[in-house]
């Protein structure tokens, strides 16, 4: 009976085995070619949008600054060098977006300027004292108050015009005999713009007047209060700057590369945020034919009505000009945020599979600025894929696998400034606008005080001085914070972070991005209001390496403070 049971447990065994081989035993070649094609979990690495250089087995948040692991893609079969993938996944986290670039004439071709209402400097007045004397009273009483013409302004007591009476009325005792006296003091009383009616009635009387009055010789706003009740004035001296506010200046700034484009008698049409549904419709007067060496900038000046009051001086204001220099032939034109600038080139990038997010680096060649929109003469052609939103985080998975990039246009793996430090060195720097560089003079002094609240190790006022960076960074014109190749935003993210936490340990790992992506500004800066040391801890970062900036030689250290103030060496002056 036991012999008979152990056969059947070994028939019973044998059929397992022949039904498990007929089931699944054709499949495992084609499961087998299959993962040949698909990435394994095992093998799936993760990384960050924003730091790159960041590589983990697994997902999760990114060790610099927190962000949500994204999958790394590391099989680029089938794709061309210079191409690169990205995942479904990382286009959805960093809201990458394209556009077809198409040649049009009917583009956004307006020229978008900025400006200031102020005064109309032709229908000033300065209403001045024709003789010496001492102001008994002044009628008005600030800045701001309206004055008509022939209106009582100031009385003043003068000697020279006491005296000058006195001789009047003598002459005018013997003017029959002597008329050529007689009218000699007439007209010297004259040349103080006495008028004939006042002489009249100086003679008539036979008495000297006190004191004498200035009228307004005109109507409109006083601008400009320059004496006070009781001073001493000379012949000639300002008394008062009369506005005639009937029409006001709007001042634009235009940058040199916008010069070509304006010109005298152009339509122009202004706007302001004080009346937001109005527009008003008027010509360039006139463009400043000096630049502003300090700003780049040259004026361009419009006049407008203002018989209603509408516009205050110092009033924001915008203008449109339709730019009239475009040629007939369509011209090829892409957004501004689709282009990344480093040293003397230009950089897009391009999507070269519709179907697939498989992108490559394409240098172009741009012409004039129109609006929100670049011309380009050389690197793109009608229809034609490229990133115009999430450029910058486009570069950096570039730069991750490898591949050209704006910071590599060789291609090959990035280096580091310090073995196993995030902070990434290039062989070329960033072309900054000198607007961009004047702009960031103000943040690197706000950086400075924060990291001196970061040696001191006070959590609080770390908090309070990382809010007044960002309130800094905030301050920079939107224009300008487009031109700064995504660093604006990521100081900007960074910076925040610093101030909503209250552990010292993770406001000091938020200062080194910070740090990093300062210092790589900084560096590309071709003007700064100070020398800057670029200092390095290599104790920092659990023993990877920090850099921070200075503005002193000495060595106090952000990362440790009193624990250990003094570790650490100068490895760049930025003069």
């Amino acid at each position: 009976m036991k012999t008979n049971k152990v056969l059947i447990y070994f028939g019973l065994l044998a059929i397992g085995l022949l039904l498990g081989w007929l089931l699944f035993g054709g499949s495992s070649n084609e499961n087998t070619k299959h993962d040949h094609n698909e990435i394994s979990e095992a093998e799936q690495m993760w990384t960050c949008s924003m730091h790159p250089q960041i590589m983990q087995p697994e997902s999760g948040d990114c060790p610099i600054c927190g962000m949500d692991l994204i999958p790394a893609e590391t099989s680029s079969s089938g794709l061309n060098p210079n191409e690169f993938r990205l995942t479904e996944n990382a286009l959805a986290l960093a809201n990458i977006q394209t556009s077809v670039v198409g040649n049009s004439t009917t583009g956004d071709t307006t020229i978008k300027l900025s400006g200031k209402i102020a005064e109309n400097e032709n229908a000033n007045v300065v209403q001045a004292s024709y003789f010496s004397g001492r102001i008994e009273r002044l009628n008005i009483s600030s800045i701001g108050e309206e004055v008509r013409k022939g209106q009582l302004l100031a009385t003043i007591y003068s000697p020279e015009l006491f005296s000058a009476q006195q001789e009047l009325i003598t002459a005018s005792s013997i003017k029959d005999t002597q008329p050529e006296l007689y009218k000699a003091v007439r007209n010297k009383l004259k040349l103080w713009k006495i008028s004939d009616s006042q002489i009249n009635q100086i003679e008539a009387s036979g008495q000297v007047q006190q004191n004498f009055p200035i009228y307004a010789t005109v109507s409109g706003t006083v601008s400009e209060k320059l004496v006070e009740q009781g001073d001493y004035v000379k012949q000639g001296q300002a008394l008062l700057k009369i506005t005639n506010l009937n029409t006001v200046w709007a001042l634009f700034d235009i940058y040199e590369n916008q010069i070509g484009l304006l010109k005298k008698g152009q339509d122009i049409l202004v706007t302001t945020n004080a009346y937001p549904n109005k527009e008003y419709k008027a010509k360039v007067d006139f463009i400043d034919p000096t630049m502003n060496a300090s700003t780049r900038t040259v004026k361009l000046r419009v006049v407008l009505n203002n018989s209603d009051g509408k516009f205050k001086t110092g009033m924001f204001v915008e203008g449109d000009i339709e730019n009239t220099n475009i040629n007939d032939e369509q011209t090829l034109t892409i957004p501004t945020s689709a282009v990344l600038w480093t040293g003397k080139r230009s950089v897009v990038y391009l999507k070269t599979n519709p179907n697939e997010p498989v992108f490559e680096m394409q240098e172009v060649t741009l012409g004039k600025q129109l609006g929100n929109y670049y011309e380009v003469t050389k690197g793109l052609k009608d229809g034609d894929e490229i990133v115009t939103n999430g450029t910058f985080t486009v570069d950096a998975s570039a730069q991750l696998q490898g591949k050209k990039s704006m910071m590599n246009k060789e291609g090959g793996k990035t280096t580091t400034g310090h073995e196993g430090h995030n902070m990434k060195t290039s062989p070329e720097q960033i072309d900054f606008n000198v607007n961009v560089e004047q702009s960031f003079q103000s943040v690197i002094n706000a950086y400075l005080e924060l990291k001196n609240a970061l040696i001191q190790s006070d959590v609080a006022l770390a908090s309070k001085k990382s809010e007044t960076f960002r309130k800094v960074l905030e301050e920079i014109p939107v224009k300008l914070r487009e031109q700064t190749h995504s660093y604006w935003s990521m100081l900007h993210k960074t910076s925040k972070g610093i101030n909503e936490n209250v552990n010292l340990e993770h406001q000091r790992k938020q200062f080194q991005i910070l740090s990093d992506n300062l210092i790589t500004m900084v560096k590309s800066f071709d003007d700064l209001d100070n020398t800057l040391y670029v200092q390095f801890c290599p104790m920092a970062d659990n023993n990877k390496g920090a850099y921070w900036l200075s503005k002193e030689e000495k060595i106090l250290n952000p990362y440790f403070g009193d624990a250990m103030l003094t570790c650490g060496e100068v490895k760049q002056v930025i003069e």
